[in-house]
């Protein structure tokens, strides 16, 4: 993972301490001038933030939560393809030069107003040779390693093996055993009907890996999760470490 550039502790806007690894990455000086860029967004569960085919106007740098990026069809049904935490940030397309949503970005599971800055400070940024280019260069690479993924991942595993992998990549970013997830979201990351979710989750909790209960799910078992998952949680995370995200 990035450490921080610097040993003294980075706040936002708002005061609250600084997660999101590509920001927490750039040096002292880079840092200073891309925090006058950035604003605080009040976010709810649940909320769009990007809009496929829409114009992009925001770019945003997750500081703690699950934010996930689907593929719609026609037909409204959503799966998804990618998901984000504060390793990350939403809107990478921008920086390979598409200023449309390729797909709907939600807010899965929440953690406070979420960091921003306007999409034409972004491009000016990230056009210029520097480290915050790098950084966010890497991370489209990573980014893109991960939709590869979990295309795989849909195609060929489980419902069971691709919700113990959602779990887990959500464990790794909420830095939490404890967390609220509602059974149709979940659904939706999976692309089955909510009874399916039932089912699977009530197969893990007799299994002593997972509790849940009115919408919150805890981690009981991680070493066990993740023998019951396939190998894709292992492979997107090994894909940012070599990265250095």
């Amino acid at each position: 993972m990035i450490a921080s550039a610097s040993s003294s502790i980075r706040r936002l806007p708002d005061g609250t301490e600084l997660h999101n690894r590509l920001l927490g990455a750039l040096p002292p000086d880079d840092w200073v001038r891309i925090l006058k860029d950035l604003r605080m967004t009040p976010i709810v569960t649940g909320q769009t933030l990007v809009e496929p085919g829409a114009p992009v106007v925001d770019v945003y740098f997750p500081n703690g939560g699950v934010y996930s990026v689907t593929n719609e069809m026609r037909d409204g049904s959503l799966v998804e393809v990618a998901t984000v935490g504060c390793e990350g940030m939403l809107g990478v397309g921008v920086f390979l030069g598409d200023g449309a949503g390729t797909g709907r970005t939600l807010r899965q599971v929440s953690n406070g107003d979420l960091p921003t800055m306007a999409v034409g400070r972004f491009v000016e940024e990230s056009g210029t040779a520097g480290p915050f280019r790098s950084i966010v260069g890497r991370y489209a690479q990573a980014n893109l390693l991960q939709v590869m993924q979990c295309a795989a991942c849909n195609a060929l595993h489980s419902v069971e093996q691709r919700c113990c992998r959602w779990l887990l990549q959500t464990h790794d970013r909420v830095a939490s055993d404890d967390f609220l997830l509602k059974h149709e979201f979940l659904a939706i990351m999976l692309g089955v009907q909510r009874p399916t979710v039932t089912l699977v989750l009530g197969t893990l909790q007799r299994s002593g890996l997972i509790s849940t209960r009115y919408g919150r799910i805890r981690i009981l078992d991680r070493a066990n999760l993740e023998r019951t998952s396939c190998e894709c949680h292992d492979v997107i995370r090994a894909h940012f470490d070599r990265l250095g995200l």
